[in-house]
């Protein structure tokens, strides 16, 4: 897919269509700005429920504790 936006003058872009629906991205939604290099990767902020059990089955072995840090 190549979409294009143009930047406003007041700094905003709009999302096209076919990229939100793709993504399923909706209005209100909230997203997090990372540089890389010349560009900037979008990303939503996932939510806390989106979260849990990502570690499950980890590797605790090598896990260092705050009192572990110099």
């Amino acid at each position: 897919m190549n979409t294009t936006a143009t930047l406003s003058s007041k700094y905003q872009i709009s999302i096209p269509k076919a990229v939100r629906e793709e993504q399923k991205w909706e209005a209100g939604q909230e997203f997090v700005f990372i540089p890389k290099g010349k560009g900037v990767l979008v990303m939503p902020v996932p939510e806390l429920k989106d979260l849990r059990g990502i570690a499950k089955g980890a590797d605790k072995s090598d896990y260092r504790d705050r009192k572990d840090r110099h």
